[in-house]
């Protein structure tokens, strides 16, 4: 066993045996083997495993390299990054290859193939979260009851809200990280100028990301009249964290100022009094840098509203398998709260868990 969390003691027949649940991103994807809870059990991840994108050709071939007999499946969850549309296909800027529930069925030969935003996913996942697989960056250590915002910055960014009702959760998936970016410094509002020479809108996501940082770093290159030194976010990251590089460390303390800003916007926008999470991607990679940084100045640094704020937990995730478990809690939670739709039927893509079942005749997943 790999990892486990609480889960309901109830289930379906359809969720009698394993799930295979995936969490797909822009660079990789994570796959795990998921047994829901039994009696006194807890849910169970076997088996997890995870992949580069950029090494298959899509989706389904990286699932048919997971050692598991598609037979002895109740079902394939996918929670992937990107909007999801009627027919099964998945709109994405991030996604190397195209995502489609029909070729992943053909492929594996499952019955059902259910689709689910990423930051859902890991949105659920967060009600599974202990205090010690997080780091607290500020706020108060204990949390009020309320709503959870999950905020990951990795190849885009995403954001999700949580909100708990009656033991269970209904999640809000958000497009967040294609609001304006909102530049509040001098240095700041000289980089988005500079973004804006090659694009006529500079969305947060293309700060706020790996390709974000890199943009960064570019626009500051140019500001500063240098050649660029480093080619990718790992390499800009790698050397502001060591300080080897004075260009890269700032360039990693303006990403750091930024994310905290928008962060705090987002937290007055939702009121995420439930706390907030930064889950996955760069944060993670960082968490040191992140800590010492302008982040927690300028996610309190809104006027009037300081402090509301201070009273949220604003917490670094570093657990690597929020996605699988939290794809996996949202179908299981989901074939509770719904009549199970017949095996034979494909289920269509990101279904909330407000959302009726869908039934044979609905089914149109692609």
């Amino acid at each position: 066993m790999v990892a486990s969390l609480p889960a309901a003691s109830k289930h379906t027949t359809a969720t009698a045996r394993p799930l295979l649940a995936a969490d797909v991103g822009g660079t990789h994807v994570r796959v795990g083997l998921v047994w829901p809870a039994s009696g006194g059990q807890r849910l169970q991840v076997q088996d997890y495993r995870q992949y580069r994108c950029a090494d298959h050709d899509d989706l389904a071939a990286i699932l048919r390299q997971f050692p598991v007999d598609p037979a002895s499946l109740s079902a394939c969850v996918i929670a992937s990054a990107g909007h999801a549309l009627a027919d099964g296909t998945v709109i994405s800027a991030n996604l190397p290859w195209a995502l489609s529930t029909t070729a992943i069925r053909t492929a594996l030969g499952t019955p059902a193939v259910h689709l689910v935003n990423d930051f859902e996913a890991v949105a659920h996942a967060t009600a599974h979260i202990d205090h010690d697989q997080s780091t607290l960056l500020c706020g108060p250590a204990q949390a009020a009851e309320g709503p959870v915002l999950v905020v990951g910055a990795g190849t885009g960014l995403g954001a999700a809200l949580r909100v708990p009702f009656g033991g269970r959760s209904l999640v809000l998936a958000t497009e967040a990280g294609q609001a304006a970016f909102a530049a509040t410094t001098e240095l700041e509002i000289a980089v988005l100028q500079q973004l804006l020479r090659s694009r006529p809108h500079v969305s947060v996501e293309q700060a706020l990301s790996g390709p974000g940082l890199l943009n960064l770093y570019g626009a500051l290159c140019a500001l500063r009249g240098q050649s660029p030194r480093h080619a990718t976010p790992d390499a800009i990251s790698h050397a502001a964290c060591e300080g080897s590089d004075p260009l890269a460390v700032q360039t990693l303390e303006l990403f750091c100022g930024l994310l905290g800003s928008a962060i705090g916007d987002m937290a007055l926008v939702y009121g995420p009094h439930g706390g907030i999470y930064l889950a996955g991607g760069i944060a993670p990679r960082i968490g040191h840098f992140l800590a010492n940084s302008t982040f927690a100045d300028r996610f309190l640094n809104k006027g009037p509203m300081r402090k509301a704020l201070e009273r949220i937990p604003v917490r670094l995730v570093e657990h690597g398998q929020l996605g699988v478990i939290g794809a996996a809690s949202w179908y299981l939670e989901r074939r509770e709260l719904e009549p199970c739709t017949p095996p034979s039927a494909a289920v269509p893509v990101h279904a909330n868990a407000s959302r009726p079942c869908i039934g044979p005749r609905q089914a149109t997943a692609g």
